[in-house]
C-alpha cells in the first residue's frame, strides 16, 4: 500500500472538478496541494488563477506557458510523421496530454511532491495518457485519479460538495457538450453528440466559420519548410506556435478543419468527437506535397506503413515510449532533404495542394514528360514489365498444367 502523501501537484483548471478535487485532496490526506495549470494555447483567461487556487486551499499555483514547446518539441515531430488516428483525426487532444503531463512533473520534481492527481474520469483516453508520461518520467511517483475513487459521481454532486465546504466557485449553464482546446485543435464531446445520429449545433464551433458561410473567392497559402518543419507562412518566417496560429487563423476563415468521427477509444469502447484543426490539417496538405518531391518512393512507401502504427502510439498515450522514440528516428531520417515549399488552395472547407517546389526535388519533367525526350527509353519497359511479370507467369503456367 503506498504512503500518504505530503504534497501533491494537481493539474488544475478552476473549473467545478479540479476546485472540488484540491479540496478534496486536502481533507482526504491532510497534504500540501500545488495547483499547476498549462497554457497549451487553449486561450482561456488564466488571470486570477493563482489567487483562485490559493483561496481553495492550494499552497501556491504554477502556471507554465507551455505553447512553443507544445508546437517545436511535440505538435512538429508528430506532423513530420503525418500522423493520423483511423484515417481522420490529426491527434489534437492526444499530443497535447504528454507535453502537460511532462510539465507537471517537473513541477513535482522541483517542489518535491511525492504525488501528482489528475481530473480525467476513469472512462477516457486522458488518464492512460497523463499516467504512462507520468511513470514513464518517475515510476515512484504516486498517482491519485479521484473519479476512479470517491463517491461523487456527477456535476450536481460536485456542485453540492462545493456549496457544504463553501468552495468558491461560478457556477455557469452546463454546456450540451464538453469542451478541450489547445492551439492545435478543438475537440467536442457528449452531451447531444453522444447520438450519433444528431448534427453538431452550428453555434458550437469556436474557430471556424461554417463552409458555406466561408468567402466565396479562395485564399492561397504558401508554407515554407526545412527538414520536414515548417518555417514560414506567405514568406513570413514565423515561431512554431506563432506558425500554427497564424494557420488557424487562415484556415479558420475558410471552414478548414472540421471532422465528425466515431473513434475506438484505448479503454475500449466508442467514442463521437468533432473537431476542429484548421492549420494542422493545412500543415498535413502541405507537408506531403513537400515530400512527395523530395522523398524516395521506397522510404515514402515505408514510413507511410509505419504512420497507423505512430499514430496509435500517440493516441494510447506512449508518447515517452522506446518504440515511439525509435519510430520517430526512422521518420526523421526521411526529413532530411524535406525543405521547400507548397502552396494550398482554401476554398469552402477545402485545403487543396495546388503547388509544390524544393532545391531538393527528384522531380525531373525530362524523365516524366509525354513529350518527346532523350533521356527515357521506352523500350526498356519491356524487360522492366516482364520480370516484373515473371511471378505471376509462373503461377498462371502452374494453374493451366494442374486445369486449375
Amino acid at each position: 500500500m503506498a504512503a500518504t502523501p505530503k504534497k501533491i501537484v494537481l493539474a488544475y483548471s478552476g473549473g467545478l472538478d479540479t476546485s472540488v478535487i484540491l479540496t478534496w485532496l486536502k481533507e482526504t490526506y491532510g497534504a500540501e496541494v500545488i495547483a499547476f495549470c498549462a497554457d497549451v494555447g487553449q486561450g482561456e483567461e488564466l488571470g486570477g488563477l493563482d489567487e483562485k487556487a490559493r483561496a481553495t486551499g492550494a499552497s501556491k499555483c504554477v502556471i507554465a506557458d507551455l505553447k512553443e514547446e507544445f508546437a517545436r518539441d511535440f505538435c512538429f515531430p508528430m506532423l513530420r510523421a503525418n500522423a493520423v488516428y483511423e484515417g481522420d483525426y490529426l491527434l489534437g487532444t492526444s499530443i497535447a496530454r504528454p507535453v502537460i503531463a511532462k510539465a507537471m512533473m517537473d513541477v513535482a520534481n522541483a517542489e518535491g511532491a511525492d504525488a501528482i492527481s489528475h481530473g480525467a474520469t476513469g472512462k477516457g483516453n486522458d488518464q492512460v495518457r497523463f499516467e504512462l508520461t507520468a511513470m514513464a518520467i518517475d515510476p515512484r511517483i504516486q498517482i491519485i485519479a479521484p473519479w476512479r475513487t470517491w463517491n461523487l459521481r456527477s456535476r450536481s454532486d460536485c456542485i453540492e460538495y462545493c456549496k457544504d465546504r463553501k468552495i468558491p466557485i461560478e457556477v455557469t449553464a452546463e454546456k450540451p457538450y464538453s469542451m478541450d482546446a489547445n492551439l492545435f485543435h478543438i475537440s467536442y464531446e457528449g452531451g447531444i453528440l453522444e447520438d450519433t445520429w444528431n448534427e453538431p449545433l452550428k453555434d458550437m464551433f469556436r474557430w471556424t466559420t461554417a463552409p458555406e458561410d466561408a468567402p466565396n473567392e479562395p485564399e492561397y497559402v504558401i508554407i515554407g519548410y526545412e527538414k520536414g518543419d515548417p518555417v514560414s507562412v506567405n514568406g513570413e518566417r514565423l515561431s512554431p506556435a506563432a506558425l500554427i496560429l497564424r494557420l488557424n487563423e487562415i484556415g479558420s476563415k475558410h471552414g478548414v478543419g472540421r471532422v465528425d468521427i466515431v473513434e475506438n477509444r484505448f479503454v475500449g469502447m466508442k467514442s463521437r468527437g468533432v473537431y476542429e484543426t484548421p492549420g494542422g490539417t493545412i500543415l498535413h496538405k502541405a507537408h506531403r506535397a513537400v515530400e512527395s518531391i523530395t522523398v524516395d518512393r521506397e522510404v515514402l512507401r515505408i514510413r507511410d506503413g509505419l504512420i497507423p502504427e505512430y499514430a496509435s502510439l500517440v493516441y494510447r498515450g506512449f508518447w515517452f515510449a522506446p518504440e515511439r522514440e525509435m519510430l520517430q528516428a526512422l521518420i526523421d531520417e526521411a526529413q532530411r532533404d524535406v525543405s521547400g515549399e507548397a502552396r494550398i488552395k482554401l476554398y469552402k472547407g477545402n485545403a487543396d495542394v495546388v503547388g509544390r517546389r524544393s532545391p531538393n526535388t527528384l522531380y525531373d519533367p525530362e524523365f516524366a514528360t509525354f513529350e518527346a525526350d532523350e533521356v527515357y527509353d521506352q523500350q526498356d519497359a519491356t524487360g522492366f514489365i516482364r520480370l516484373n511479370a515473371l511471378r505471376l507467369r509462373i503461377r498462371a503456367l502452374r494453374d493451366q498444367e494442374r486445369g486449375d
